[in-house]
């Protein structure tokens, strides 16, 4: 029998690729730190977006991983890079003005526009914590202004002016020749107007750890590289950081993968040993650009929230983080159908399998039972042609469905019933476009109601005369059979144009549900009603 450790060291899920990648850094001896050390990166410049939270989500899956794997102690260590001066001000927040008046100052020292924290940095911070939260992450938060300020790193810091030349070194090949002559991996923080200097430095007495330097109106100033008084450039701070914490993994976006040497080689130059790489696809908009959190596109943790469960979006991060991702409100509904999908499927897989499957990583080995008993679209579907205004108006159409189903029982279709009615008027409902039918698809429609109209008249009659497969008949298959064979029958060809035919006449879009499943859910009666209707053009805007 194959037990799950064994199956976890053959599984071909990336999170145990790489989970084995980091196993194999300790093949000949534990680390000395006592613990593996996974890091996230955030810079709190603007609100946490989607693809910041998708950073956590992923390496908290390879941790769990890995703890399959081995028996060594795991750290998550959440890094905010909180002394970071603010270049630029964000679009999608007040106070535009009072941000402007503190441009270049570390996001700690920025007031924070919201009113609601000691500063802009430490809101933000709070939003991701927040978020991680609700998520319910086992993690460690990090701020770099508290790291830098209490000395924490002083040590490496006095390191960074010993082989300051070295360090040097590695960023000036990386660099134009305009900005090699102004480069300095140190950026002072200014005595008087607290913000951050983007000027070469003078001296670097490495011996007592001061440097000298010129601010922006000629005045010369010597600091120490300690006790927060200066900071690094980013890409120094990178390769510091895993060099001053003795990180073992850490990913992040493609866009930083042409940095990767200059990371390492400053690690390595400062004593260290680099880590273990993943380098994920970027989040794209509406548009195909990448989200970011300066202009504020893409969608938010919270707005994905409002119109699904928090499992639907750690499925939709788990999917193919190499390759660039469409992220806007379309994918929402496609995600929580597919991870229902596969919370069914677990459960009667081997462990084999069971280790595959999103499901197992969403949850650390542990996901729940799925009593999504109607598909999400389908609900959006249901909510249209009922005219639903919340979910109560759902449920006596999924009480005949599934007539076990309440509210107590299937908290997970209950909650999704509501995010139903809301996606569907806020998204759906503005774009449905009804049409008529052609002719032949008029035929066609007519033919289906006319068996369903027969249908629903056996059925409804007295007892002893109601067919023997008459269950069969009314079921989600026996339903789809008809509408397969009325198709076949008035040759469609291909048969999704029948398919096609129908949502766009009946449901207002060009994508539907598998409609028998519909008929079963909606009703008999209800669709013929729904189809008389179409049929006299009754949907169609004036």
């Amino acid at each position: 029998m194959t037990t799950l450790r064994d199956a976890a060291m053959n599984s071909k899920a990336w999170p145990f690729e790489e989970a084995r990648r980091v196993l194999k850094r300790y093949e000949k001896a534990p680390p000395k730190k006592g613990h593996v050390l996974f890091e996230t990166g955030y810079g709190p410049s603007g609100l946490p977006h989607i693809g910041t939270f998708g950073e956590v989500a992923r390496t908290t899956m390879i941790r769990r991983a890995f703890e399959i794997i081995s028996d060594i102690p795991t750290r998550l260590l959440c890094f905010s890079d909180d002394m970071d001066g603010m270049r630029k001000v964000p679009e999608n927040v007040p106070q535009q003005e009072l941000l402007y008046a503190n441009i270049q100052k570390p996001l700690t020292a920025v007031p924070d526009p919201f009113g609601e924290f000691d500063s802009f940095g430490n809101h933000n911070n709070a939003m991701l914590r927040r978020f991680l939260d609700t998520f319910g992450f086992e993690y460690e938060f990090a701020s770099a202004t508290e790291y830098y300020t209490s000395g924490k790193f002083d040590e490496m810091l006095m390191l960074c002016a010993e082989r300051y030349d070295a360090i040097m070194a590695i960023m000036l090949k990386s660099l134009r020749e305009e900005r090699q002559q102004t480069y300095s991996c140190f950026l002072p923080i200014h005595p008087e107007t607290g913000r951050v200097l983007y000027v070469p430095m003078k001296n670097v007495d490495a011996k007592n750890g001061l440097i000298t330097f010129d601010d922006e109106d000629g005045r010369e100033w010597t600091l120490p590289v300690t006790g927060g008084k200066v900071k690094l450039q980013w890409k120094p701070d990178f390769g510091m950081r895993w060099a001053a914490l003795d990180v073992d993994f850490e990913m992040y976006g493609k866009d930083h993968s042409t940095n990767t040497p200059i990371y390492d080689g400053i690690c390595e130059v400062l004593g260290g040993r680099k880590p273990e790489h993943f380098t994920y696809e970027l989040f794209l908009d509406d548009q195909g650009q990448k989200i970011s959190k300066s202009k504020g596109n893409g969608l938010t943790i919270d707005e994905w929230l409002s119109y699904a469960a928090t499992e639907s979006l750690s499925y939709f991060m788990y999917q193919k983080p190499k390759t660039a991702k469409r992220l806007w409100w379309d994918v929402i509904p496609k995600a929580v159908d597919e991870y229902h999908q596969q919370l069914r499927a677990y459960a009667t897989q081997p462990v084999e399998k069971q280790i595959d499957n999103p499901v197992w990583h969403i949850h650390g080995g542990q996901p729940p039972e799925s009593n999504l008993v109607v598909p999400f679209a389908m609900l959006l579907n249901l909510a249209s042609v009922a005219g639903a205004s919340d979910k109560a108006g759902l449920w006596g159409f999924i009480k005949r469905y599934a007539p076990e189903a309440t509210p107590e029982t299937h908290p997970d279709l209950d909650a999704a019933a509501g995010f139903a009615v809301r996606y569907f008027h806020d998204f759906v409902a503005p774009t449905l476009a009804f049409r008529l039918p052609t002719d032949k698809e008029r035929a066609a429609m007519e033919d289906l109601l006319k068996r369903l109209k027969t249908l629903d008249r056996v059925t409804s009659s007295e007892p002893r005369e109601i067919p023997t497969n008459s269950a069969e008949l009314l079921s989600e298959d026996g339903l789809q059979s008809m509408v397969f064979a009325v198709g076949k029958e008035h040759g469609f060809e291909p048969l999704r144009d029948w398919f096609t035919a129908l949502y766009e006449v009946l449901l207002g879009q060009s994508q539907g549900p598998r409609f028998g499943g519909f008929i079963a859910l909606y009703g008999v009666s209800e669709t013929i009603a729904l189809m008389e209707t179409a049929l006299a053009g009754g949907l169609i805007k004036a």
